[in-house]
């Protein structure tokens, strides 16, 4: 059971992080000093240090937070049983929603994602490992029950799916998506085009060539 000490820290680390969500997406990433976090937060600048060390590990934090929802998004409404572009599109709305609370805040967040500059790197690896395993659990499950081709590096799988989820999110930030419900029906239908070449085929390609 969590004692009152645990739960203080846990809401002032969440005050922390709600803050910079806020301020990184008004003033800007580089913009935003350690004071004005602690300021925002309604806590002391020498507290904010005991959290948080620089920006760039309040961004760490904020990847763990958002893969902790993703784990309890898949746990509260995935079905383990349901297709390989239902548990996927699960996975991804939730990410979708988690990192877009501020609009400013899920572009800047997205962009330091992608193109990582401030993020530490072994903090990343160790984030994307903890991705790509969630991800390759489910691949592999697709694979055994015949959905997903076994001749495919499921790395790159992941890459794929991912990509289109950017694809996605950057449609809604250019406004070709104006709604949550655009999004997923936007996100679905490039999921689904996706299985179209990697759902297992009764005519191997070198018989297609030969055919033809």
């Amino acid at each position: 059971m969590e004692g009152i000490r645990e739960k203080k820290k846990r809401k002032t680390k969440k005050a922390i992080i709600d803050a910079a969500i806020i301020l990184f997406g008004e003033t800007g990433y580089e913009q935003t000093s350690m004071a004005a976090l602690a300021s925002k937060a309604g806590i002391g600048k020498s507290t904010i240090y005991t959290y948080f060390a620089t920006k760039r590990e309040i961004l760490i934090a904020f990847c763990e937070d958002e893969l902790e929802y993703v784990y309890k998004e898949i746990n509260e409404q995935a079905n383990p049983d349901a297709s390989l572009v239902d548990q996927l599109h699960t996975i991804f709305m939730a990410e979708f929603r988690f990192v877009t609370r501020n609009k400013e805040f899920g572009r800047l967040f997205l962009r330091e994602s992608v193109f990582p500059k401030d993020l530490t790197v072994e903090h990343s690896h160790e984030l994307d490992s903890r991705y790509i395993d969630l991800l390759f659990a489910i691949f592999d499950k697709c694979q055994q029950r015949g959905e997903l081709r076994k001749d495919r590096e499921l790395l790159f799988v992941a890459a794929q799916f991912y990509s289109l989820y950017l694809v996605t999110v950057s449609s809604w930030y250019s406004g070709r998506l104006q709604t949550e419900d655009d999004v997923a029906e936007g996100m679905r239908m490039l999921f689904e085009q996706a299985m179209e070449g990697l759902g297992p085929t009764t005519i191997s390609y070198k018989e297609k060539t030969d055919y033809h």
